[in-house]
């Protein structure tokens, strides 16, 4: 069964020490209060004549989720004016196409679950879950066509990144091509191209200059990267207990992330994690002996100072915005990529 959205703010903070929260009362309120009305819109928007798509569609709406991405927009439009036409609308565009690519990544991952709840794929079957995903992209496109031409211009490029990195991670790295800055190059196209666009949107409509639109683009764009590297490290280096996942998990599905890129690119990396890296692991004594090793190796530690420099370009976009309370609730949600990882 689904369960209920929760507060987005409350759930990030629920995370590990160093969570993220907004000390400002005035600005979480808001926030809160935006989010609220995303809910709504969201809900609004995926309900069709054909009771069945409505259902479907509701399936990963109900599931909750943190998010992240019109929470960013909703903090980025506290630079204008928050309340300005078209922000609430462009924060649930950005959700809704986040929601939809998770119906068709189910399907190609041949999930199980979902945000605590059975996959649209396994409920159903694959046919229903692209179809429902495709039903979100066209109500999305719908949102977005009121925003007008070059809010529909900005998402097409957004589209285009989300399928290519699919495709890259797909068809995989090839001969010539640096193993490390592919991957780097996936996980924008994947995951920080949306979150780059949320930033974009959300300081679009509110009304604010270029430059504080570009800054908060491209703190977007380090956040979404920075946040999946972190899921790297946690998948790793986390017990099950803290980190909420089961440990390993790209390991048993044979995907290499950034530590095991890093680990397989130092002559010192031994023979055996080697061994135990060259494909899906079924076994949970060669999982937890692989993690053992990787918990020590170059590759985890060199993971770490890569999420540390995203963290400092991120700040350093940060320290060029003005000194609104939104700054600080970003810097902190900056702190909170990097601390969920310790």
């Amino acid at each position: 069964m689904s369960r209920p959205a929760g507060d987005p703010i409350s759930e990030l903070t629920m995370g590990r020490s160093g969570g993220f929260d907004i000390a400002d009362e005035a600005l979480a309120d808001s926030v809160r209060q935006g989010l609220a009305r995303v809910e709504r819109l969201l809900r609004e928007s995926v309900r069709s004549d054909f009771e069945f798509a409505t259902r479907t569609s509701l399936h990963l709406v109900d599931a909750g989720g943190k998010r992240f991405r019109p929470l960013f927009a909703l903090l980025a439009a506290q630079f204008g004016d928050p309340d300005a036409e078209g922000v609430i609308k462009s924060a649930a565009v950005v959700e809704m196409i986040h929601l939809a690519t998770l119906y068709h990544d189910d399907v190609m991952d041949e999930a199980t679950m979902r945000r605590g709840a059975t996959s649209a794929n396994a409920r159903w079957d694959n046919s229903v879950a692209i179809l429902t995903g495709d039903f979100l992209f066209a109500r999305a496109s719908r949102l977005i066509a009121d925003l007008g031409s070059e809010a529909v211009r900005q998402m097409a490029g957004t589209f285009e990144a989300l399928v290519t990195g699919q495709m890259r991670e797909t068809v995989g790295v090839g001969p010539d091509e640096d193993a490390v800055e592919f991957y780097l190059t996936v996980i924008y196209e994947k995951t920080g191209s949306l979150i780059a666009t949320a930033g974009r949107f959300g300081a679009w409509f509110s009304g604010v200059d270029e430059a504080t639109i570009d800054a908060l683009e491209r703190v977007g764009r380090i956040l979404g990267t920075g946040f999946q590297i972190s899921d790297d490290i946690i998948d790793i280096a986390s017990p099950a207990n803290e980190s909420g996942k089961t440990p390993g998990t790209d390991l048993r599905e044979g995907v290499r992330t950034l530590p095991m890129l890093y680990a397989l690119a130092d002559e010192d990396t031994s023979p055996r994690l080697r061994e135990l890296l060259a494909g899906p692991l079924t076994v949970d004594a060669e999982v937890d002996e692989a993690l053992e090793l990787l918990r020590a190796s170059n590759g985890l530690a060199r993971t770490r100072a890569t999420l540390d420099e995203f963290a400092d370009d991120a700040r350093k976009e940060l320290a060029s915005l003005p000194d609104v309370p939104a700054r600080e609730a970003l810097w902190m949600l900056v702190d909170y990529v990097v601390a969920r990882t310790r």
